[in-house]
């Protein structure tokens, strides 16, 4: 448990390490400000992974980690105002890209595992893929004919 722990935070500081960068770069948020929302991310997701090897329930890790960042964000929970107030810090685009990016690498590692799980799965990716594409460009393209531009 404690190998995992180290992976699981040293993975995770890559993460919080890009997104600062990519927070400042694309929405000039200091990184001092952004920091206590990836710290505060951070532990949640943590928490969420070390709960998922614990219980015995097998429910994938994301389903523990999203429960845990609503109950702390309810509110009326005590701290729940102040990790908003940090979390509204980091914007969602920075944080996703590194965390796609590290996905995508971990396919592309391990395409022998990817192709076991069948070939439905492929086709269910590709239309993921396709799908996020497609609904991007009609979203992109009806905002940009409400602003006129198009």
């Amino acid at each position: 448990m404690i190998s995992k722990l180290i992976d699981w935070t040293l993975t995770l500081s890559i993460v919080a390490i890009m997104t600062l960068v990519g927070n400042f770069i694309g929405y000039e948020v200091m990184p001092v400000t952004a920091l206590p929302g990836i710290i505060t991310l951070m532990v949640i997701v943590l928490i969420g992974m070390v709960i998922h090897e614990i219980l015995p329930f097998k429910l994938p890790s994301i389903a523990y980690i999203g429960l845990l960042a609503f109950f702390v964000t309810i509110p009326g929970v005590p701290g729940a105002e102040k990790i908003s107030e940090w979390t509204s810090e980091v914007n969602l685009l920075s944080l996703t890209t590194p965390i796609l990016a590290y996905a995508g690498i971990s396919i592309g590692n391990s395409w022998v595992d990817f192709a076991k799980m069948g070939w439905k799965t492929i086709i269910v990716g590709m239309l993921v893929l396709l799908g996020t594409y497609l609904g991007s460009a009609i979203i992109a393209e009806i905002i940009l004919r409400i602003q006129g531009i198009v």
